[in-house]
């Protein structure tokens, strides 16, 4: 795929969607941490279940500590793997409280020093709350990248470095929640909705549906 076909593909995408964000609910960074920190293998939507009912009884690193592995279980514990992600989630407060004052670090070595936080994580937390171009490759850009040729490559990694690379500057900081959200409604895993695709006659994907 070439630069001219890459910049049009995101000029719709920002023509559509000027101002996209992610679908989990947060209004602090550190809301956001806890909230991607619960989102692995899990959906957006169970995610925002819980938050809601967790957040306006705990919602800073003090708060949600004081409830302890077994308290903050209670409310997540409709979330896929919830055991482990107590835990990581009272550990990672603890740290937070006593190593970065109970602020959420921006930057990625302090930030995957935090237990449950991967890569992915500190990308979108470093995208989504601090503004910094970071490409959080999940399972829908992953497969949106490959799908229509705008980075293909074999594993997260590759494909994370391709989008920083060809994505171009202007719609950088914003590219990640395009091809999620893409991913997640038009160029679904089992059959993309070609035919109701904005990019589509850009996109190289050899076998196109019609379906809307």
């Amino acid at each position: 795929m070439n630069a001219a076909k890459r910049y049009e593909i995101f000029r719709r995408l920002h023509d559509d969607d000027p101002n996209p964000t992610t679908e989990l609910a947060y209004s602090t960074p550190f809301e956001l941490l806890i909230a991607v920190i619960l989102s692995a293998q899990a959906t957006d939507v169970g995610v925002n279940k819980a938050t809601a009912k967790l957040y306006p009884v705990a919602n800073t690193p003090e708060a949600i500590h004081a409830l302890g592995v077994e308290g903050l279980s209670e409310y997540i514990k409709t979330i896929g793997l919830y055991n482990s992600k107590a835990k990581n989630v009272i550990e990672t407060c603890r740290i937070l409280i006593e190593k970065h004052s109970s602020q959420v670090p921006d930057n990625r070595e302090d930030l995957e020093a935090l237990p449950g936080v991967g890569r992915k994580t500190a990308n979108v937390v470093l995208n989504t709350a601090f503004r910094q171009p970071a490409m959080a490759v999940d399972t829908h850009i992953f497969r949106v990248s490959n799908r229509t040729g705008i980075a293909p490559g074999k594993n997260v990694l590759e494909v994370e470095k391709k989008l920083l690379k060809f994505v171009p500057k202007e719609f950088l900081l914003d590219a990640h929640h395009w091809l999620i959200l893409h991913g997640r409604y038009v160029c679904v895993a089992r059959k993309p909705r070609c035919g109701a695709c904005r990019i589509e006659d850009l996109c190289e994907y050899k076998a196109k549906t019609s379906d809307d």
